[in-house]
């Protein structure tokens, strides 16, 4: 029994248990896909159990004070209740324990690893991810030109995409992408793997993001970019100046939101973004029609739409059957009413404003790394419900936990 305490306790099983959640995380439909969700909810469950059992393990080493932020048991919090009011209760139930264990993992990861050692496992998994994901597209694309409907890869390599890959869709696989490149960049900064490495990285997630074709992953790139030098000007002014710029950035972002706004339909032109566009809002006017019924509250937690079952079922339903709003902030605001969408956006405003301020004062670059991830869940959810479950999920309280961890009120408090 000792022996087993020990195992439990030890970095290397830490580590291999890291790289096994993120890795089931980010291959969550691809396993899905090939043994069903009964396979992926036993990886799931068994993953859960190594974790509470290395935390008990760990116990007396770990700094367990403020670990949670308050908005994230919030959320948490009121998706639990839903339960109590959902139409479809054990449809809930099941949902709501799917995010609390991909929740509970990444408070793992997050709590028993540091920030480097987070965006190395991160790495690694991801480089398989994206390395295995263009493989398939070879052999479905290229060499047998045939399609993996199974993995519903449709062999567009040949015409120079879109491909999917491992992640079922081409705006998830360039989400993978693009989170995969900030990962790869951090490395390079950080110098935590050998330059070659690093570089072959960074070249693997533009080849893929490229291929995706996907102006979603475009736009957010973009966005990142303008985020990355922001935070690395910001870096080298000394105190004063970059308080003052910090709010100089903000009245420009807004402006800029603002003229986007204006000028969305030349913004979408340009994209080339325009039937995708109007498949989006349709289904987003859809969506809006139902949420008076059930406004403050929500119809209850489901993550995945149940395409059986009330509301979804009479959401527009002439163009296919939809697993999402297609907009993390409409989806919580269907499931979880006006209540769960004001704790959603506090949940993510306030790691984000913790990560960018940990990003641009702290003398370390890897705390790029969570606030640039979050740049780029928070742009893609606003035409994917990603950041809501699996791996978006995963990594975005990863994030939020971690940007708590290190800018938390409760971590000034007295110990006794």
């Amino acid at each position: 029994m000792t022996a087993a305490w020990d195992l439990g306790a030890s970095a290397r099983f830490t580590q291999a248990l890291t790289l096994g959640i993120v890795g089931m995380a980010y291959s969550a439909f691809a396993t899905r896909s090939t043994i069903g969700w009964p396979g992926l909810l036993g990886v799931v469950g068994a993953l859960v159990f190594l974790a509470a059992f290395c935390l008990i393990a760990k116990r007396a080493e770990l700094e367990w004070r403020g670990l949670l932020p308050i908005s994230l048991l919030v959320f948490l919090s009121w998706s639990t209740l839903s339960i109590a009011w959902s139409d479809y209760q054990w449809v809930s139930l099941g949902s709501v324990a799917y995010q609390l264990a991909f929740a509970f993992l990444a408070v793992f990861v997050a709590l028993t690893r540091d920030l480097i050692q987070i965006v190395r496992a991160f790495g690694d998994i991801l480089r398989v991810v994206l390395a295995a994901s263009l493989v398939l597209e070879i052999m479905s694309g290229l060499l047998l030109d045939t399609p993996f409907l199974f993995l519903s890869i449709l062999g567009n390599l040949d015409n120079g995409g879109p491909i999917q890959g491992l992640l079922g869709t081409r705006n998830q696989l360039g989400l993978v992408a693009l989170v995969a490149l900030v990962t790869f960049f951090t490395e390079l900064r950080t110098k935590s793997v050998p330059r070659p490495l690093a570089v072959a990285s960074l070249a693997l997630a533009v080849l893929t993001i490229l291929l995706t074709r996907s102006p979603v992953t475009f736009g957010a790139l973009v966005v990142v970019a303008i985020a990355a030098a922001s935070i690395i000007g910001l870096r080298s002014l000394n105190a004063t100046r970059r308080r003052a710029w910090q709010f100089v950035l903000l009245a420009g972002s807004v402006m800029m939101l603002a003229i986007l706004f204006v000028a969305r339909g030349r913004v979408i032109s340009l994209l080339n973004a325009g039937s995708e566009f109007e498949f989006r809002y349709r289904l987003w006017r859809s969506t809006l029609d139902f949420t008076p019924d059930n406004a403050l509250e929500g119809f209850g937690w489901t993550g995945y739409w149940r395409q059986g079952l009330p509301p979804f079922i009479g959401i527009d339903p002439f163009s296919g059957p939809h697993s999402s709003a297609l907009n993390a902030f409409l989806d919580v605001w269907l499931q979880l009413g006006l209540v769960g969408l004001l704790a959603f956006i506090a949940l993510v405003g306030l790691a984000f404003v913790r990560s960018w301020l940990l990003a641009s004062n702290r003398r370390s670059i890897v705390f790029l790394w969570p606030a640039l991830i979050l740049v780029a869940l928070l742009v893609t959810s606003a035409a994917e419900s990603s950041a809501l479950v699996e791996f978006g999920w995963l990594t975005l309280v990863v994030c939020v936990v971690k940007s708590s961890q290190n800018l938390s009120w409760r971590a000034r408090l007295p110990e006794n």
